[in-house]
């Protein structure tokens, strides 16, 4: 019951108000990590977020903790979200985000595991085919996908 009370107060903060909730409850320099990460079949995890505004699609991905690899970040982020285990490759890119904020996208390979999604974030996970990707993906990630298939194209489909 107090999960949906602040989950309502958090969609109702939006933009600014928001990013200062995480300013307070973070280190003030965060470090976020996503990755790109392909099954066998050349197709690319997507998570549904619950704290995303109105729940769009986007790459699997957090914070990092203190002293973490951002390498470790990404298995962590997908291990406890989604339950899946994922070999995270090479580097994609690394901007400058939000103020205070740096972000980091791995390119990866889903090895496997049983889905158990964190419902408390993540209301569903689900591989796409990269001509097939869903409406409501951010641009910014749309972009990191397309950098990711012209660095290393997935493999051909079985």
């Amino acid at each position: 019951m107090i999960n949906q009370l602040l989950l309502r107060l958090w969609r109702l903060l939006r933009g600014r108000p928001q990013w200062y909730f995480l300013w307070l409850a973070h280190p003030k320099f965060i470090v976020g990590v996503s990755g790109v990460i392909f099954d066998e079949q050349g197709r690319i995890l997507l998570l549904r977020h619950r704290f995303w505004m109105q729940a769009t699609w986007g790459l699997p991905g957090g914070y990092a903790n203190k002293n973490e690899r951002l390498e470790d970040t990404l298995r962590r982020e997908l291990r406890e979200e989604t339950g899946y285990e994922v070999q995270v490759g090479s580097l994609i890119r690394v901007v400058s985000g939000y103020r205070l904020r740096v972000e980091a996208s791995y390119r990866g390979t889903f090895l496997g595991g049983q889905l158990r999604l964190d419902e408390r974030e993540v209301l569903e996970a689900r591989f796409f085919h990269p001509d097939e990707l869903p409406p409501g993906l951010l641009p910014s990630q749309r972009e990191i996908i397309k950098l990711s298939l012209s660095s290393n194209p997935p493999p051909p489909a079985s």
